[in-house]
C-alpha cells in the first residue's frame, strides 16, 4: 500500500513536533531525534510504501526496518494524519474535479483502511426518495445534488406560487403555476445531468400511496404537509420497507429534525403514542397545533437550515462517515435561544404496531 500524508503542517518545538491537520487542534509528538519530521517530510514529497520509506529514511541517517516504519505509520494513522494514497480520487479527472470539495471533506475521515472515494461512491450509487420539494425540501434537494447522490425521486403535488420565492430557490418566475416536482427535477438535470431524477406529482393520503415509490430506495428524506398524519403515513411506509427516514420542519420559533432507523430506533408512531391524553391541557394543545392553519413564516435562512440538517443526516446514513446524529431523537433548534440544538430521545414503544412491521435487519435477534 502506498501511504499519503493528509493536508497537514508541522513545526519543531524543542524535542517535540507540533502537527496540525484540523485547525481546531494541534497534536504534540515526541521527536527528539527528528525521525517523525523526516517521515512526514518524505510522505509530503510523495506517497510511498513502508519499504520505500525505510530506504528513504536511511538517506536521512535513520536506520529503520520496514516493520519499524509500519509501526510508525500505524501511529500516524491512529491520529488521522495519513491515508491510502490510491483512494484519494475517483479515478476520473472530470469526476474528481466535480467532487473536489466532497473528496476533501471525506479526507478528514479517511484512513489506511477506508479511502476517501469509498465514502463518496455509496452516495453516487444511492437512491433517495424526497418527500416534498417546498421549503426545507427544496434546499434538501440542492444539498443532495451537491453531495453527489446518484438518483432521486421527488414527490410533491403543489404548484409553484410567487409566495414560495422567499424560501424556495429551486424555482424561477417562469415556473409559476407549474408542478413543483417537475420543475425541481428540471433543476437537478440542469445542475448535474449525471443524476437520475424522477418527479412524482402525487397527493399522499395513506402509506399505500408510497408503496411503489420505496422500491429500490436507500433512504427517505423530507417532510409532508397537507394533513396532520402525512408524516405518520410516510413513517409507516419507511418502516414497512426497512428504509431509514429523515424528516424535519419548523414552526414560528423552532426548527426540528429526527430520523427513524426501522427495527433499531423508535419510530414516529412511537413518539405519537406518547402524546398526552386528549382530555388534558397538553393533549388539547397538541390537537390545536395539529389543526392550525399557519401562514407559513418559514424564511429562506430557516428553510436552508432545515434542508441542510436533513442532508447532513442523510449523508451520515449513506456514507457512514459518522453515526446518524438524530436516530431515535428529536433535535430542536430554538431561534429564541440562538439555534443551539437540543436532543430529546424518542420514547420507544414496545407495543408499537408500526415498529413490528419492520423487516428483520442484519444482527437482529428478534
Amino acid at each position: 500500500m502506498r501511504v499519503a500524508l493528509k493536508e497537514c503542517e508541522w513545526e519543531a518545538t524543542g524535542e517535540d513536533l507540533l502537527v496540525v491537520f484540523d485547525a481546531r487542534e494541534a497534536i504534540t509528538l515526541s521527536d527528539p531525534e527528528g525521525q517523525v519530521a523526516a517521515l512526514l517530510s518524505e510522505l509530503r514529497r510523495a506517497p510511498q510504501t513502508a519499504a520505500e520509506l525505510s530506504v528513504a529514511l536511511g538517506r536521512h541517517g535513520f536506520s529503520l526496518s520496514e516493520e519499524d516504519v509500519t509501526g510508525g505509520l500505524s501511529g500516524l494513522d491512529s491520529l488521522g494524519l495519513i491515508e491510502d494514497a490510491d483512494g484519494r480520487t475517483l479515478g476520473d479527472p472530470d469526476e474528481d474535479e466535480r467532487h473536489f470539495s466532497n473528496l476533501s471533506f471525506y479526507g478528514t475521515y479517511a484512513s489506511l483502511d477506508r479511502r476517501r472515494a469509498a465514502f463518496l461512491r455509496p452516495l453516487r450509487e444511492a437512491h433517495v426518495l424526497v418527500l416534498g420539494v417546498g421549503g426545507g425540501g427544496s434546499s434538501l434537494v440542492q444539498c443532495l445534488a451537491g453531495l453527489g447522490v446518484g438518483e432521486m425521486t421527488l414527490v410533491d403535488q403543489d404548484r409553484v406560487e410567487p409566495r414560495n420565492f422567499a424560501r424556495q430557490f429551486l424555482y424561477r418566475h417562469a415556473d409559476i403555476g407549474l408542478s413543483k416536482a417537475e420543475r425541481a427535477a428540471a433543476w437537478v438535470r440542469d445542475y448535474d445531468p449525471g443524476i437520475k431524477v424522477h418527479p412524482v406529482d402525487r397527493w399522499v393520503s395513506a402509506p399505500e400511496d408510497l408503496a411503489d415509490l420505496v422500491q429500490g430506495v436507500d433512504l427517505i428524506a423530507g417532510g409532508l404537509d397537507g394533513h396532520p398524519h402525512a408524516n405518520l403515513w410516510a413513517n409507516e411506509a419507511a418502516v414497512r420497507a426497512g428504509i431509514p427516514y429523515v424528516l424535519g420542519g419548523a414552526n414560528r420559533s423552532q426548527l426540528m429534525y429526527l430520523s427513524v432507523d426501522p427495527g433499531r430506533t423508535a419510530c414516529l408512531a412511537c413518539d405519537y403514542a406518547d402524546r398526552p391524553a386528549e382530555d388534558t391541557s397538553e393533549g388539547i394543545a397538541y390537537r390545536i397545533v395539529e389543526n392550525m392553519k399557519l401562514s407559513n413564516p418559514l424564511t429562506g435562512p430557516m428553510a436552508m437550515q432545515v434542508g441542510s440538517l436533513l442532508a447532513f443526516e442523510a449523508q451520515r446514513y449513506l456514507t457512514g462517515y459518522e453515526p446518524p446524529r438524530a436516530a431515535g431523537f428529536r433535535v430542536t433548534l430554538d431561534m429564541r435561544e440562538g439555534l443551539v440544538p437540543e436532543w430529546q430521545p424518542l420514547p420507544k414503544n414496545p407495543e408499537c404496531q408500526i415498529c413490528r412491521l419492520a423487516p428483520p435487519r442484519e444482527g437482529d435477534r428478534r
